[in-house]
C-alpha cells in the first residue's frame, strides 16, 4: 500500500515544490527545510588551491572561484544531503586529489557537482589527468566546500600506464 503523505509530497512536489521565502531563502513546500539553489556563476572568479578552499570554505561562500587539480574520480559522495541539496537525478560529483601528500589521496572536503549532462561529455576522464575547474562555492554545511561547477576543462592528460589507455 502506497503511503498517501508520500503521494500528496510527490504530487506537491510536480506542481511547484521549491519557491523563494522573502528573506531570498528557498524552501521545500512539502517539508519547509531550506534548499540551497542552484549556484549561478559570476564572470569575475579569483583563482585559488583547492586546499585554500578547504581550509576556509566560508571565506569563498557565493564566490566564483577557479582551481588547477588532478582528477581522481567520479563519485556520488554529497549527492541527495538535504541542507546542500543537489539531487542524484541531475548531478553527479566528482573528487580531485590532495595535492598536499604524496600519497594517492581524494580531496573528500571539497564536494564538487556537476550536471549530469555535462558529466556525461567527461566519460573519458581519467585518474590524474590535469583539470582546471571553475565554479561557485555554494555552501559551506558540515564545514567542507560545496561547488556548483560551471566549467571543466582539461589542461593535461596523465601519461599511460603500461600501455593502458
Amino acid at each position: 500500500m502506497i503511503n498517501s503523505k508520500y503521494i500528496k509530497s510527490a504530487l506537491l512536489a510536480s506542481i511547484c515544490a521549491i519557491i523563494l521565502t522573502t528573506s531570498g531563502v528557498c524552501v521545500d513546500r512539502v517539508t519547509a527545510e531550506p534548499v540551497a539553489a542552484p549556484a549561478v556563476a559570476t564572470v569575475d572568479s579569483a583563482a585559488v588551491s583547492p586546499l585554500s578552499v578547504v581550509a576556509s570554505p566560508k571565506t569563498y561562500l557565493n564566490k566564483t572561484i577557479t582551481m588547477n587539480a588532478k582528477f581522481d574520480k567520479f563519485s556520488t559522495l554529497g549527492l541527495d544531503y538535504k541542507p546542500a541539496m543537489r539531487s542524484s537525478e541531475n548531478y553527479i560529483s566528482f573528487l580531485i586529489k590532495r595535492s598536499d601528500t604524496s600519497y594517492d589521496i581524494p580531496l573528500s572536503e571539497m564536494k564538487l557537482f556537476l550536471k549530469r549532462e555535462t558529466a556525461e561529455k567527461f566519460i573519458d576522464l581519467k585518474t590524474n589527468d590535469e583539470v582546471k575547474i571553475v565554479g561557485i562555492v555554494f555552501s559551506d554545511a558540515l564545514g567542507d566546500a560545496w561547488i556548483d561547477v560551471s566549467s571543466l576543462t582539461v589542461t593535461k592528460k596523465a601519461p599511460e600506464k603500461d600501455g593502458v589507455k
